[in-house]
């Protein structure tokens, strides 16, 4: 018997620029790209396997996050950011790394445990968002080589979650510049961008080797229409910063991604 290939899944395009407008929208309010909250998206609604998800979710983050660091130059010159790199090099230590092995992890693993990954990330991701996105700098924990290791190895966990998500790593990175070294809150958000950027390259290049690279070739159009709302919805929510209460807004995302991690483990 002539074994009959599964029809394509249909995926609509206006709901891809919608979703990605709206998670946008949601990041931008907080200071986030919204990969937290697009990958949920992408394996629920727009049912895409876990490893094809985190593909798909790693290149949009690139592109949001490349046009965040325009979108916050005149808040944070680039000099500024660039006077710190000693910070931004501390941390790469630890992020390239960690983001390499990350994205080897994730081929490697069976989709059902990459699942029960995801999901668990998600937990710790709206856990940090509720306790630690809004920390205030009240000089570094650390100094000189221990405030350096300390970094590496912060730098190395970042690089791995965000490898295995496909998110930008800001919500673990603004809480570890502030409380680690010292960083007002809108430096740390354009210098988590800095390490972001060359951190995703890394899990990025690390992808292109396993055949799931190809979910980029195949649904190209969904990926452009979707960054594309996305970066819209980070521009338009970085504009409405402060009018919804970070008392109300952090909450109510976290309780999104705790929501979002149930569905994700119980997918099939």
């Amino acid at each position: 018997m002539t074994k009959i290939d599964p029809a394509p899944i249909q995926r609509s395009l206006p709901a891809a620029f919608g979703g990605g407008a709206i998670i946008g929208c949601l990041g931008g309010m907080i200071g986030l790209g919204g990969a937290e909250f697009r990958l949920p998206l992408l394996i629920g609604m727009f049912r895409f396997a876990a490893l094809e998800a985190v593909i798909l979710n790693k290149a949009m983050s690139l592109v949001v996050v490349a046009t965040a660091l325009p979108f916050r130059a005149g808040t944070v010159p680039f000099s500024e950011v660039a006077a710190h790199w000693p910070i931004i090099l501390n941390l790469l230590a630890g992020s390239l790394v960690g983001a390499w092995f990350g994205a080897g992890w994730a081929t490697r693993l069976k989709s059902e445990t990459l699942y029960k990954v995801l999901s668990v990330l998600l937990v710790m991701i709206a856990f940090v968002l509720l306790f630690g996105h809004d920390a205030t700098s009240t000089g570094s924990l650390l100094s000189g080589t221990s405030q350096m290791i300390a970094g590496v190895f912060a730098g190395f966990g970042i690089g791995v979650v965000a490898s295995l998500t496909g998110v930008a790593g800001g919500e673990l990175l603004i809480p570890t510049l502030v409380l680690l070294f010292g960083a007002d809150i809108k430096l740390a958000g354009s210098l988590s961008l800095a390490v972001s950027l060359p951190t995703m390259l890394v899990a990025f290049a690390r992808y292109s080797r396993d055949q799931s690279f190809a979910v980029l070739g195949k649904n190209r159009t969904f990926l452009f229409t979707m960054a594309a709302g996305s970066v819209l919805g980070t521009f338009i929510g970085g504009r409405l910063l402060g009018i919804v209460p970070s008392t109300i807004l952090l909450p109510a995302l976290a309780a999104i991604l705790l929501i979002s991690s149930v569905k994700v483990w119980r997918h099939k």
